[in-house]
């Protein structure tokens, strides 16, 4: 069978929806997180993600296991709330309604809260703005979500912490692939990268981008340096073995996505990569189970 025959199935994915823990289609654009991955995306940033602006006590511990209760108890805090208080109860809501997929209260709760943050937490602001955005990418409205990545990157960069400056960049490349506006995502996938090194989903997104633009030998080195910083994220694998078989490198490819199998044999992209293996199993044997 010849390699464009083999790739045919994976360029016909590449128009389709991203993959995810709780996507159910083949995860070849990680980049468009959109749908269920969307959603977890922004349940990630809502709880895991903003350390620094409030306490975890309380509201927060809540949030996973009762959010409807976390909810109440936060909305009703927020009614009285002021100062730094009313920063907490809107980050609780926030969370809680994004767990419960309702996206358009918790940008509401979000804003909320980072209205409320003194001017000069930049940190803060920064990441509350973020969530918002995320609840606005979770629905696919990636033109709203820049409007607030625009105020939460002005406070990323006043804060000097570039970590948070990272994933404000990473959420900016999101949005703007979702407006079709692939060049300005290279961009700050870039600055996302020059401030954050160590980012590893940064160069994993890059390399997808980069692939998406038959940039097939950025998008390797990329994939490569990915794979350095997360050797046991699933997604990493999954994409090393689709720019390697688009690459012409067809036993790499495999490879990669056996080692999908390996490492993470009950995640959604084990699924894929077994999918992937059968698709370019060699003619003159069976595929390793």
């Amino acid at each position: 069978m010849s390699i464009s025959l083999l790739l045919m199935p994976l360029l016909a994915q590449a128009a389709g929806t991203i993959g995810s823990p709780y996507a159910s289609s083949l995860p070849l654009e990680i980049i468009e997180k959109k749908n269920d991955e969307a959603r977890k995306q922004a349940q990630e940033r809502a709880y895991a993600g903003p350390a620094a602006p409030v306490s975890r006590k309380g509201c927060m511990d809540l949030v996973q296991s009762d959010p409807q209760g976390s909810a109440n108890l936060a909305q009703e805090a927020l009614y009285e709330a002021m100062g730094r208080e009313r920063v907490r109860a809107g980050l609780c809501l926030g969370a809680a309604l994004t767990v419960l997929e309702r996206f358009d209260e918790a940008r509401e709760a979000f804003v909320t809260a980072r209205d409320a943050t003194e001017a000069e937490d930049h940190v803060s602001r920064a990441r509350l703005g973020d969530m918002a955005a995320n609840a606005e990418l979770a629905q696919g409205n990636g033109a709203k979500a820049l409007l607030l990545l625009g105020p939460a990157l002005t406070e990323a960069k006043a804060s000097g912490d570039d970590r948070v400056l990272a994933e404000v960049q990473i959420d900016r490349a999101r949005g703007l692939v979702a407006v079709d506006q692939a060049e300005q995502a290279a961009d700050a996938l870039a600055a996302a990268r020059v401030a954050d090194p160590e980012n590893a989903q940064a160069w994993l997104l890059s390399a997808t981008l980069a692939r998406r633009q038959d940039q097939l030998i950025v998008a390797s080195g990329q994939i490569e340096t990915a794979a350095k910083l997360a050797p046991r994220d699933p997604a990493v694998g999954l994409e090393a073995g689709v720019i390697a078989m688009l690459s012409g490198e067809a036993d790499a490819a495999r490879r990669s996505w056996q080692s999908v199998l390996d490492v993470a044999p009950q995640s959604p992209e084990a699924q894929t990569a077994k999918t992937y293996l059968a698709q370019t199993a060699p003619d003159d044997g069976p595929e390793r189970p």
